[in-house]
């Protein structure tokens, strides 16, 4: 998965798992300065596969929920089967490697 696929993955599953959590705290999980984040989310929202609502948790602050929308939904299952396929992939080559080294061993 390339690195711009990876990470929207990581911050679809991200709001997925926790539609309320802030920038902030989603960007430490993740690993992401605030304004990486901030620019994928810009971009899924841009793609409509994000949906970003606002809600008052506090009279004098303003808080978001993110939403994956019913495209973002797909888009993180398309992301998560390729993932998967790629990891078995690797994973045969791997194996198909150590069984070659074996063989070599033995000679």
């Amino acid at each position: 998965m390339h690195n711009k696929l990876e990470n929207n993955y990581k911050v679809l599953k991200e709001i997925q798992n926790n539609p309320n959590t802030s920038q902030r705290e989603m960007a430490k999980s993740l690993g992401f300065s605030l304004g990486k984040l901030n620019y994928c989310i810009q971009a899924l929202k841009k793609k409509g596969l994000v949906k970003i609502n606002n809600f008052k948790k506090n009279p004098k602050k303003m808080n978001y929920a993110y939403i994956l929308t019913p495209k973002g939904i797909k888009q993180k299952t398309k992301l998560t089967i390729n993932f998967m396929v790629r990891k078995m992939t690797e994973y045969d080559e791997l194996k198909k490697e150590f069984e070659e080294q074996k063989l070599l061993k033995k000679k």
